[in-house]
């Protein structure tokens, strides 16, 4: 019988942390997963990981009865074709695997636990390609925070915190559209984007100020159903009764905010990782963002337990809570 689970590509199937998520994925029903690796690659890290690998699909990209298909569809696509090389290009995994989801075999792409945040973009890039309207790929954390403002778990889209250092104006709305977008499909909620700042519409005056009151003008050019407000210092996107000071008229997002928008990597990696470790929140991704399809990068220190998470929320099956695992070999 066929699955019906969504098809997971796991570029990295030498990894043994890779190998047990993808043994949990499938047995908790979560995904489909599609190992890509040499088979004495996949075997030692599935010894390691002490999982069975029974069930599981495998594909080894040098030798595939795919690789020749799959290079001419991107040799194709390419200013000067050319299949000999695209074969070479596609024997590596990365490449592999996004043209397995550039041609709709696999449903998503998850890499990263043994390749760097650049080359996982790269390969995006170089085959599925940007989402149409988006110039700038990204990344957004989901934050799932335990008692939020005194009341129950709550759980926040937070971007970007980890690719883009200083984003201009134009790249700065590119990310709220696309984080808008994660936040309808991985929290399944109406998002409400709050272009955040050190100023509440115009409590300050500041160079900076001025690039995230022009993205916000861009965003609400573009996307002029999307509930989006700035520039708006955290307390008023968070929370009612400040917002209640600070504003007239607090609107849709002000002390609503599902969707956080950092000025620049500084502002957003310091807040997740505060929110973090002084919230008790749990941070899941970075998840890539803004391409065509859905593919993501993982933290190379990531747990077995971090790639199921990230695996979740790039399916848009949800921010599960964190289950106790064994470690990878007992």
């Amino acid at each position: 019988m066929t699955s019906t689970l969504p098809r997971l590509v796991l570029p990295e199937g030498h990894d043994a942390r890779i190998v047990a998520a993808a043994r949990r994925l499938l047995d908790e029903a979560v995904a489909h997963p599609v190992l890509l690796g040499a088979p004495d690659a996949i075997g030692a890290a599935a010894s390691e990981a002490g999982v069975s690998i029974d069930g599981l699909e495998t594909i080894d990209p040098e030798h595939s009865a795919l690789l020749a298909g799959l290079a001419e569809r991107y040799a194709a696509g390419r200013p000067n074709p050319n299949p000999g090389v695209a074969r070479r290009l596609l024997r590596r995994p990365l490449p592999f695997g996004g043209m397995l989801l550039q041609t709709g075999k696999v449903d998503a792409m998850l890499a990263g636990a043994a390749h760097p945040t650049a080359r996982v973009i790269e390969a995006g890039l170089m085959t599925v390609g940007l989402a149409p309207g988006i110039a700038t790929p990204s990344s957004f954390i989901v934050m799932v925070v335990p008692h939020f403002d005194g009341g129950g778990e709550r759980s926040f889209v937070y971007a970007d915190c980890a690719v883009n250092a200083d984003p201009d104006a134009d790249m700065l709305a590119d990310i709220a559209i696309a984080s808008a977008e994660s936040c309808r499909r991985v929290l399944g909620e109406i998002p409400r984007v709050a272009m955040l700042s050190f100023s509440t519409h115009g409590s300050a005056s500041h160079p900076h100020i001025d690039k995230v009151t022009r993205a916000l003008a861009i965003v609400r050019a573009r996307e002029p159903g999307l509930a989006v407000d700035g520039e708006l210092q955290a307390d008023a996107a968070l929370a009612p009764r400040v917002a209640a000071r600070k504003l007239r008229d607090a609107g849709e997002v002000a002390g609503r905010a599902n969707v956080l928008i950092f000025p620049d990597l500084d502002a957003g990696n310091i807040a997740y990782k505060l929110t973090q470790y002084m919230a008790g929140a749990r941070a899941i991704g970075p998840v890539l963002q803004g391409f065509s399809k859905p593919l993501s990068d993982l933290s190379r220190g990531a747990s077995v337990e971090d790639v199921v998470a990230a695996a979740r929320v790039l399916l848009g099956r949800g921010p599960a809570r964190a289950q106790p695992r064994s470690p990878i070999g007992t």
